[in-house]
């Protein structure tokens, strides 16, 4: 699973070390609200209300854990402005700025296929229709 990419490690690692850090970074950074999330801060610096409104669909929990789990990871920091009320802004990090490549590459790859997969996968469960045995009503 490993992949070579050329460069040189720190450390030395093991496969298998390396197939868990690799999953469990994508199923962070690969997850539907931190993707948005990213985007959005990929147009500048945010306040916790405006990502909400401009996030489609992610509740003020979700938006929350989203947040912080990308502030852990070190993609997003957060600063809180001691005024009345306080002012919190979100912004990426220059790690989280590399994210944006890969992400505007994967939009720019489901506008271009959306159609494609929308096809293969009308082709797909119609053929399953076709062969799926009769039920029994008891």
């Amino acid at each position: 699973m490993a992949a070579s990419t050329g460069r040189q490690t720190a450390m030395p690692t093991s496969e298998h070390g390396t197939c868990l850090a690799m999953s469990d970074i994508l199923s962070r950074i690969g997850d539907k609200w931190s993707v948005m999330i990213v985007a959005q801060l990929g147009q500048g610096t945010m306040r916790f209300s405006e990502l909400r409104r401009q996030t489609d669909g992610i509740s003020q929990r979700m938006l929350t854990l989203t947040l912080r789990n990308l502030e852990r990871d070190g993609l997003v920091t957060r600063t809180v402005y001691p005024e009345v009320p306080p002012r919190v802004e979100y912004a990426l990090t220059p790690l989280g700025k590399t994210l944006l490549g890969p992400i505007y590459a994967l939009w720019d790859w489901v506008s271009e296929h959306q159609d494609d997969i929308a096809e293969a996968r009308m082709a797909y469960d119609a053929g399953q229709q076709e062969e799926a045995p009769p039920r029994k009503i008891a």
